[in-house]
């Protein structure tokens, strides 16, 4: 029985989404961003440097078809990039109203999100009082820091010495559907934070706020910076997703990284977390030579967006994606006869862009394990219908399997 490892490279986005108009940063529409297609123009012109240097070299996941994919998505042709692929090769589009990991992944499971979700006001403070309270009230303390639209590390250390002085979490959101809190997990407590964020978190889902994201951090003024130890409390899908229709079939399914997180921990046999990236890509090659025949291994490797999309880091991002890249010759030599292998994304964040947020993009899909050719501009839900069809399930969604011939 034949397995599936379906793979998201968070935020690698490879532009061209036809509604990017109607998503902003920074004030200014979205229209022309592209993830992929931008960091390689970066490494051909020489300005992406820092810890590495020329064009963007990831050979594995080109031969596969990503410049492919890049091109058909935004009609770029990315310097370095356009190897006759190997493997399946196309670009997803998604339907949901947002450009966040909930909306991306739960569509790529097969369920599009049906509700527009709640965003908070780009104001001073952004949180209104009764939703103050319930913090307060959950936390023991008698007010908040922050209360505002923010970047993470940088509130952080703004206001992390005020925190350790008064023992007052540290909450603030972005242009996603979130609500983050901050503590020192010594000072305040890892424990105390990731209770406060569950707890806090059905009040705010039945306000159709995405997630609760605890954010601990360590370290003394001037030095602070953030553990591993990230939680997200998302709302659970509205409807049965893969990962679901796998357990009813009765097989296996692995979740690495947030996945559990994502799906509320629904549709999960084995949850495989780490530190970071590096310790996930080793989950990831470990389950390919053990993971159970018949099993369905879903993994996010969230650092391509957290550590270099949101920065704006275009080095960093080129470097992480060259380092995954072989790492990902590694996984697939691991495979055996009959697995597929797809990688994807879940949205863009080109680090070249304005702004810090997310960036509305096509998605590239690269499949290993089912032959070679176009798939074509397709839809974020055919890839679950894909995946389904490839494990024998029962149900496989409202999306269309790839074209004939390439799931049988």
């Amino acid at each position: 029985m034949t397995r599936a490892f379906l793979i998201v490279l968070d935020s690698v986005g490879c532009g061209g989404a036809p509604d990017a108009e109607q998503f902003f940063n920074a004030g200014a529409p979205d229209t022309g961003a592209n993830t992929l297609g931008h960091i390689a123009l970066a490494c051909a012109e020489g300005r992406a440097e820092d810890g590495r240097s020329g064009p963007l070299q990831v050979p594995t996941l080109d031969a596969l078809g990503l410049g492919r994919a890049v091109a058909l998505a935004s009609g770029l042709d990315a310097p370095g990039l356009g190897a006759a692929p190997q493997g399946r090769w196309g670009a997803a589009t998604e339907v949901s109203r947002g450009k966040d990991t909930p909306s991306g992944h739960w569509e790529l499971a097969g369920v599009p999100v049906p509700w527009d979700w709640t965003y908070f006001p780009k104001t001073e403070p952004a949180f209104d009082d009764e939703l103050v309270a319930k913090v307060c009230e959950l936390a023991g303390t008698e007010g908040i820091l922050g209360n505002c639209h923010a970047s993470g590390i940088p509130i952080m250390q703004r206001l992390g010495e005020e925190h350790l002085r008064t023992g007052w979490p540290i909450c603030y959101t972005s242009a996603d559907s979130v609500f983050q809190i901050a503590a020192h997990e010594e000072a305040f407590g890892l424990e105390r934070l990731l209770r406060l964020c569950e707890d806090l978190a059905p009040f705010l889902h039945a306000r159709k706020v995405g997630r609760v994201i605890a954010r601990p951090f360590i370290g003394t003024p001037g030095a602070f910076k953030r553990t591993g130890n990230r939680r997200d409390y998302a709302i659970a899908p509205p409807e049965p997703a893969l990962m679901d229709w796998a357990q009813a079939d009765g097989r296996v399914v692995h979740a690495v990284g947030k996945i559990g997180d994502i799906f509320s921990h629904r549709g999960v046999s084995h949850l495989h977390k780490g530190k970071s990236d590096a310790d996930l890509v080793d989950h990831m090659l470990r389950l390919a030579d053990e993971a159970e025949d018949g099993s369905l291994t879903f993994v996010n490797l969230v650092e391509f967006d957290s550590l270099y999309g949101h920065p704006r880091d275009v080095s960093g991002y080129a470097r992480a994606l060259e380092s995954f890249d072989a790492q990902a010759a590694t996984f697939l030599a691991r495979l055996k006869p009959g697995d597929i292998a797809l990688f994807t994304a879940d949205h863009g964040n080109d680090p070249t862009w304005r702004g810090t947020d997310h960036t509305r993009e096509r998605v590239p899909v690269l499949v290993h394990g089912a032959g070679a050719g176009e798939i074509g501009l397709c839809a974020f839900t055919d890839i679950a219908a894909s995946v389904a069809t490839h494990l024998g399930l029962s149900e496989t969604g409202p999306g269309q399997s790839f074209p004939q011939g390439s799931f049988p």
